[in-house]
């Protein structure tokens, strides 16, 4: 049997979205990431977004490397932005009760796209 993965282990797209909601929550109050999403449909940034979370987690979805490239290259994403977006998820994600080396390992993964993101 193969081994389970993060996205099977935390209950699929229905958990994930709850994480990706409440990961908005917080990220629509800061004051250096909030703008970015001034004029952003949020259902369907939501939606990528929690397709997204899942892939870092090794569930169905994902997208390619020029795929997140295009969709951050607009955004003047700086390093400062990603850290932030990184403790938040961090935050999020043990709120919603991953355990610490699960944390670990998603947060892995969101970072070795940072240069895929980050402008």
């Amino acid at each position: 049997m193969s081994e389970q993965t993060l996205f099977e282990k935390y209950g699929g797209f229905s958990k994930i979205s709850r994480v990706v909601l409440s990961f908005y929550d917080t990220l629509l109050d800061s004051d250096d990431i909030g703008p970015f999403f001034d004029e952003v449909d949020m259902s369907r940034m939501v939606d990528h977004q929690t397709k997204f979370v899942a892939s870092l987690l090794g569930g169905p979805a994902s997208y390619t490397d020029n795929q997140l490239r295009q969709l951050h290259s607009h955004l003047a994403i700086e390093d400062n932005h990603f850290d932030e977006l990184k403790v938040v998820l961090g935050e999020t994600l043990e709120e919603h009760g991953f355990a610490d080396e699960d944390v670990s390992a998603v947060l892995q993964e969101f970072e070795n796209r940072r240069t895929l993101i980050v402008d």
